[in-house]
């Protein structure tokens, strides 16, 4: 792992008692050529051809090149902004492999000039393809780290807003930068989760998955301690409350700390409706996170043990739908969820148009296939779809997979206990997620209770009414600057 210039000299990636050209001619890529047919003449130029422009090297660095002027002098000629005059061979290779190219006058010299020259092919900003919504900006994170920290730079031109940045990976060497508002977030926060950081021993750092799974509070939990999202905006109204963003070059996901369970069920959407609006599509996935993890448990327990709770109506219809099915209900719903995430997970991984044809025929196809063949009755098909569409409802894609799998220990113990595994079962859920904190601070969001904290969580009330920020991070800044037109007194058509 390297965090600073003291750690980084500690993996030596070549043999001392070779020059570092020596060690990187290994590579067919790697470039090392005279510039001169006379071998008594400057320059000689190094660099790995698959990392930096080659059209900018022809344009700016070499036209620039005067064998009259030592490297310090010719430093201040070559028309690019990141050139360093350097004898350090550690330094000088990790340059080269960042995407610089090496100058020297002679090929036994060690002094050498890098010149920054990366190459940076990344696709271009486009709408989020995780988090889509109607009403507001259609532009979200790419896998390009400097391109990231500029969309949100854009949105927040202040000083406050701070960006530390630091290395981790032994061979990945990935850039990670950790932004926050100076006077807004907590310092406690911030240290605690750059030491976090400063910790990390791994080889790769490939995502950003990665470091959310080594710096959650409780990494063997199913609930996701942080956001993780493609959404500048999101990121942006989550720092000027006092949060901490963590962006990790090469993924398009931006990390989110702290948060609460009740965040997930929050989308950006949510501000460009009315607030009761908003509101109500909030309770809707709240109801609808509930809705999904219990139908299929509630359906094996009542079907198991608790035939007398069934209105004479429906119990009619259920035993009717039931009579050829050959399984008892837990193997009957255990199979249809087994069968449905199945198709669900092969729709992921396959290219678009071809998922889109696998949901077709799974949910039409497959299903009427499996009523018709007395595998599953028609109603706990139907209730097996209507959980699969609520789990949908949830804006976060990782909590949504929780959801997913918390349902069938649920299943289980509903087939051992009936109602009352259902009810051990959720009220260990409920538990487990008051237990959780994220950075420190309370998962839930609910205990221990704070005023603050329910004003933009389960409702949405009218931004006049959010005066403060939440005391879930313990921001330094405690008041939001709350005021508009609509709370003053206009005079309309109607008074006079």
């Amino acid at each position: 792992m390297q965090m600073n210039d003291t750690k980084s000299k500690e993996h030596i990636p070549f043999d001392k008692h070779n020059t570092w050209h020596q060690a990187l001619e290994k590579s067919n890529d790697y470039i090392d050529y005279h510039t001169s047919l006379n071998t008594s003449d400057p320059f000689w130029i190094s660099y790995f051809r698959t990392l930096i422009k080659s059209e900018i090297l022809q344009r700016d660095v070499l036209p620039y090149l005067d064998s009259t002027l030592p490297l310090d002098q010719l430093a201040s000629r070559i028309p690019i902004q990141n050139v360093l005059l350097t004898e350090d061979d550690q330094l000088i290779v990790d340059s080269i492999l960042a995407g610089h190219v090496a100058i020297r006058q002679q090929k036994q010299d060690r002094q050498c000039l890098l010149v920054s020259i990366p190459e940076t092919a990344f696709r271009p900003v486009g709408p989020p393809l995780k988090e889509s919504s109607i009403l507001g900006p259609q532009v979200g994170f790419i896998e390009e780290l400097d391109t990231n920290v500029n969309l949100i730079r854009k949105r927040l031109p202040i000083q406050e807003l701070v960006v530390k940045e630091l290395n981790i990976g032994a061979y990945t060497k990935t850039k990670v930068a950790v932004l926050y508002m100076e006077g807004v977030a907590n310092g406690e926060l911030v240290n605690d989760i750059l030491e976090r950081l400063s910790i990390i021993e791994y080889n790769q750092i490939l995502d950003s998955s990665y470091i959310t799974a080594m710096i959650d509070d409780n990494s063997n939990s199913l609930f996701p301690q942080s956001i993780v999202t493609e959404r500048f905006d999101r990121v942006v109204g989550a720092l000027t409350e006092g949060k901490i963003s963590i962006v990790v070059d090469g993924s398009p996901d931006v990390i989110i700390l702290p948060i609460t369970l009740l965040e997930s069920f929050n989308s950006i959407e949510d501000y460009s409706y009315p607030w009761m609006v908003s509101s109500f599509f909030r309770l809707l996935r709240f109801f609808s996170f509930f809705f999904s993890i219990l139908l299929s448990p509630l359906y094996v327990a009542v079907l198991t043990y608790h035939y007398e709770l069934i209105p004479s109506g429906l119990f009619a219809s259920l035993a009717s739908s039931r009579y050829m099915v050959p399984f008892s209900p837990f193997v009957e719903a255990l199979i249809l969820e087994l069968l449905i995430e199945s198709i669900r997970e092969a729709g992921v991984h396959l290219p678009l148009k071809v998922a889109q044809t696998l949901g077709i025929i799974g949910a039409i196809v497959i299903g009427q296939a499996v009523v018709e063949a007395n595998l599953t009755s028609n109603i706990l098909l139907i209730l097996v779809s209507l959980g699969t569409i609520a789990n949908f409802v949830t804006p976060i894609y990782k909590t949504g997979n929780s959801i997913r799998l918390i349902k069938f220990p649920l299943i289980f113990l509903a087939q051992l206990l009936g109602l009352l595994g259902v009810a051990a079962g959720f009220f260990f859920t409920v538990i487990h997620v008051v237990r959780l904190s994220s950075v420190g601070s309370p998962y839930s969001g609910l205990y221990p209770f704070r005023k603050s904290n329910i004003q933009d969580m389960w409702i949405r009330l009218p931004f006049s009414k959010q005066k403060k920020i939440a005391d879930l991070t313990k921001s330094e800044k405690k008041k939001k600057t709350t005021r508009y037109v609509s709370q003053h007194k206009r005079t309309t058509d109607f008074d006079e």
